[in-house]
């Protein structure tokens, strides 16, 4: 099964996504978006950064644990991956990321 992007809403009315593998494993989290429409155009930004490697910034936390980011060309952050056990471990889920990245998006608003 493909990686897909998870749409949900919360009891707030606000949006929020994750990139998932076809696993069900999360690959990458959204921000909270106010409307539906900020966070489709949040997953649309996501198929077209995913494939590109320059996009992806590799960083570590206080506690060392690597993580990365997805940026969208302009700089501003698409989304967020978990806390991975090292630096491979990281690397492996940008791959997944890439690999993922332009699955069709399951609506659970």
């Amino acid at each position: 099964m493909p990686g897909y992007y998870d749409l949900k809403k919360n009891a707030q009315g606000q949006y929020h996504f994750t990139l998932k593998a076809g696993n069900h494993e999360v690959i990458l989290s959204s921000e909270t978006y106010a409307s539906k429409q900020g966070a489709e155009n949040g997953i649309d930004s996501c198929r077209t950064n995913s494939p590109h490697d320059n996009r992806y910034d590799r960083r570590t936390a206080i506690n060392n644990s690597p993580y990365f980011v997805l940026k969208a060309g302009n700089g501003e952050v698409i989304g967020t991956s978990e806390m991975y056990s090292s630096a491979q471990a990281r690397d492996n889920g940008i791959d997944s990321c890439k690999a993922n990245g332009q699955g069709p998006t399951h609506d659970n608003t």
